[in-house]
């Protein structure tokens, strides 16, 4: 139901059919859930975002040894959004009409789940699959030529688990909003995104650490040298981590089962009406979006914009901007640009932690201020900080140039600073990981429905940023003299604009509604 207040606030409560289930079914009220409870639910984030960190901190790099080119590899990237336009608007739909008995929701996250394993250990085993298959049977420490079959299987176990991570994703956001209950979808987002800074954290320490092939030496073959037996036994943890937060998720996530009510609608001569499905159904959903939903998907996409310029160069930027290295120049330059890339990866590590404990403070934040004003200053803050790069890259380049001349590489109180710069990106992006989340659970409260369906088509927000940048961003900085700076300063640009539209445009949702949405059952 959707009560508009004296002060032109919009304010939600949900009854018996606050579940999503649309016109034509019925969710009885969820049974009341614990806080514990609830934190337990949303542990299968945490599984998917542990692999997640591996993809961005190993895969790279070891496509790379298979025979795949530079550019080749930044173009693979891109089956993740398009994997996130097709799958989770359509998986979201699927679940908000699913009547399994085991609920709406967690049939998809299982399904999901197995299908992330079996992509993982085909990634992990690609080198020895191609070995299989007929590629060359040298030792792998003395042959660096291309190995064309391993890539060809790495490749689909890739996009296999792209896929896969985007059907888990849209039902796990959804599923925690269905049981938020009484305490609201800003708290079931704020939990959402600890478990994902968590994954984070065990992801990228796992990744960084290359001791797996002295722990586990069997995972070491002949076509699988120390690199790739890494990669192998960190991906092998992160299937056994998936599934134990996949059996809890499960076990603690009490959904209500999905029932129709409503008959089936019939045409004027009588017929059943058959209901579309697939894409057309997402489409056709699209005239069913909550008032207030276009502004959201506006607002979240230059805010995304102003994100994947550090998010896709960020390690890049501290080997070639503030290490002074480059991947293809001479040894000391190569070896500067690696010193650069693992720096940024413990700022990853920073950013993960800070994002982690920041979670916490969102829901709080936005009873006190309201998820408007949260957002918009989150984007504000992130215009500052990507001008801040550009000043720190100034700053250390004229430190090389002046005083460091015997060795490339970055002063200490620069390393610092970058790191600080690193650590405070978590703030803004605990948010974005939440606030949007958290007002779009809210705004399909107000209609009784779809949730599965909105949190899938705020991930077209999400993606289609990501194909602009990932296929803008080169070409942009190659026009303003290479280098990360000109990709950085645009981030800054939509940054700004999106806390200025945020200011007008996004809907003002009532901070008493982010204590309690759901009064059904309570």
């Amino acid at each position: 139901m959707v009560r508009g207040g004296g002060n032109g606030e919009v304010e939600l409560s949900v009854g018996a059919r606050g579940g999503g289930g649309g016109a034509g079914g019925l969710v009885e009220p969820p049974v009341p859930i614990s806080l514990g409870r609830l934190v337990l639910a949303g542990m299968v984030a945490g599984g998917v975002q542990y692999g997640w960190a591996l993809q961005l901190s190993l895969l790279t790099p070891y496509v790379q040894t298979l025979g795949l080119s530079h550019a080749l590899t930044s173009f693979m990237w891109l089956c993740g959004p398009i994997a996130g336009l097709v799958v989770q608007p359509c998986v979201g739909l699927y679940s908000d009409k699913c009547t399994s008995r085991w609920g709406r929701r967690r049939p998809f996250i299982m399904i999901g789940c197995i299908l992330i394993c079996i992509a993982v250990v085909i990634v992990g085993f690609s080198a020895d699959i191609g070995a299989a298959l007929g590629d060359s049977k040298e030792e792998c420490s003395l042959y660096h030529g291309p190995r064309w079959h391993a890539a060809i299987v790495y490749v689909l176990g890739f996009w296999l688990l792209d896929f896969s991570n985007n059907t888990v994703q849209g039902p796990a956001r959804a599923l925690m909003a269905d049981l938020s209950g009484k305490y609201g979808p800003s708290a079931a987002n704020s939990i959402f995104c600890s478990w994902m800074a968590l994954g984070n954290i065990l992801g990228y320490s796992s990744g960084s650490t290359d001791k797996w092939h002295k722990w586990f030496p069997f995972l070491r073959t002949k076509a699988c040298c120390e690199a790739c037996a890494n990669l192998k036994g960190a991906f092998l943890v992160a299937v056994l981590f998936l599934c134990m937060c996949l059996v809890v998720t499960l076990i603690f996530a009490k959904e209500v089962p999905y029932k129709r009510i409503a008959p089936l609608p019939t045409k004027a001569n009588g017929q059943v009406e058959v209901e579309p499905s697939g894409p057309l159904a997402v489409f056709q959903g699209f005239r069913n979006l909550p008032s207030g939903m276009p502004s959201v998907l506006l607002v979240t996409g230059l805010t995304w914009l102003s994100w994947f310029p550090f998010i896709l160069y960020d390690t890049d930027w501290m080997g070639r901007e503030i290490y002074h290295g480059d991947p293809k120049g001479t040894p000391a330059q190569m070896s500067a640009f690696q010193d650069g890339v693992r720096a940024g990866a413990f700022g990853l590590l920073l950013n993960s932690i800070i994002l982690g404990f920041s979670s916490f403070l969102i829901e709080p934040m936005c009873k006190r201020l309201g998820p408007r004003v949260v957002w918009v200053s989150s984007n504000f803050l992130v215009c500052i900080a990507m001008a801040a790069t550009a000043i720190i890259s100034w700053w250390s380049t004229k430190e090389f140039h002046e005083y460091v001349q015997h060795a490339i590489t970055a002063s200490k109180d620069i390393k610092i600073v970058c790191m600080l710069l690193f650590a405070f990106l978590g703030v803004p992006l605990a948010i974005l990981y939440s606030v949007p989340f958290a007002v779009t659970a809210q705004l399909a409260a107000s209609k009784g429905g779809g949730q599965g369906l909105c949190t899938g088509v705020l991930n077209i927000s999400i993606v289609i940023p990501q194909v602009i940048i990932a296929l803008g961003a080169g070409p942009w900085d190659q026009l303003f003299g290479k280098g990360n700076i000109p990709a950085f300063a645009a981030a800054s640009a939509f940054a700004l604009i999106g806390g200025i539209v945020g200011i007008f445009l996004l809907p003002k949702i009532s901070r008493r509604s982010f204590r309690a949405v759901s009064t059904g059952g309570h």
